[in-house]
């Protein structure tokens, strides 16, 4: 694994006037280029480390793979001098086209294709109740568990800690409890390694389903929520993610007809459901539950 952090020299100034040296630390930006085959699919600048979770996120939200048998090997190339080209072997060598494939070969941080034609082929690959998955498989959802879901993502982030220059995804279960968190300087890199690591390291599905059943997990990450996100979040067959900014018009969207519940500006007192709203609710405490009975009872009366 290559360093995930590196230090460099710098100046801090502050408005009062004085600056001084310091070294900083910083997390590292290197490429990542995958291949299928012996044949390059795409490049990706990443955060070195937890590569082979990151490809099985990466081939599974493209519709690459559906479980982690349908990957033979995955090794870095013994030709170049850096680990950071990967070759894959496929179980299925025709399952090499990707669900958006039209997109760049070269992926940046904010990058992916957008439009219908995508969202038709998510929607034509994505888990459905005949892979043994349902609409709203898992826990019912809380604004108070998903604020605690925020809180253990903040503490899990320790390469954030030291540079601040990382993004996180995790996976939740209903408790709140962290089942992974990942960090990489690209916020769709840190998806697809939580994503992966649930590939490598999850049971399959019940019901004969060759996929992990992800369907009563909830995705938190740190950045905004971008329609590439969103895509990957319901290739894994997740039903609920979570973003602490902004999300976009075209993740909305595609959440929307998607079927997944996004929620974005997550905070320890709000939050805000932009599509599918039904998989949250309130915490009922006995004794709001005990008025809430009278006051029903006081209207059929």
């Amino acid at each position: 694994m290559g360093r995930i952090t590196t230090r460099h020299k710098a100046v801090r100034f502050d408005l009062a006037g004085e600056s001084r040296a310091r070294i900083d630390t910083v997390a590292v930006e290197e490429p990542l280029e995958i291949r299928v085959g012996g044949e390059q699919l795409t490049v990706t600048m990443r955060t070195p480390g937890h590569d082979m979770e990151l490809i099985h996120g990466f081939l599974l939200a493209e519709g690459v793979i559906r479980h982690r048998d349908d990957i033979v090997l995955a090794r870095y190339c013994s030709d170049t001098e850096t680990l950071n080209v990967v070759d894959v072997t496929l179980r299925d060598a025709t399952a090499s086209v990707p669900v958006s494939a039209q997109r760049n070969l070269v992926m940046h941080g904010g990058c992916g294709l957008c439009g219908k034609t995508t969202i038709d082929a998510v929607l034509a690959a994505r888990p459905t109740a005949a892979d043994g998955t349902t609409e709203d498989a898992g826990p019912a959802w809380t604004p108070q568990i998903l604020a605690r879901c925020a809180a253990a993502l903040r503490d899990g982030q320790a390469v954030f800690e030291r540079t601040g220059g990382v993004h996180a995804a995790g996976l939740f279960d209903g408790s709140a409890h962290p089942l992974v968190v990942r960090e990489d300087i690209g916020r769709h890199n840190a998806v697809d390694k939580a994503i992966g690591w649930s590939v490598m390291h999850g049971e399959p599905a019940v019901g004969g389903s060759d996929r992990a059943d992800l369907s009563g997990l909830a995705l938190i990450v740190t950045s905004r929520a971008s329609f590439e996100i969103v895509q990957k979040a319901a290739m894994a067959g997740i039903r609920l993610m979570a973003c602490v900014s902004a999300p976009s018009s075209l993740a909305i969207e595609a959440a929307q007809e998607l079927g997944l519940t996004l929620i974005g500006f997550l905070r320890e007192d709000r939050m805000t459901a932009f599509t599918h709203p039904h998989r949250l609710q309130h915490e009922t405490s006995p004794q709001q539950a005990q008025a809430r009975v009278a006051g029903e009872r006081m209207v059929t009366n």
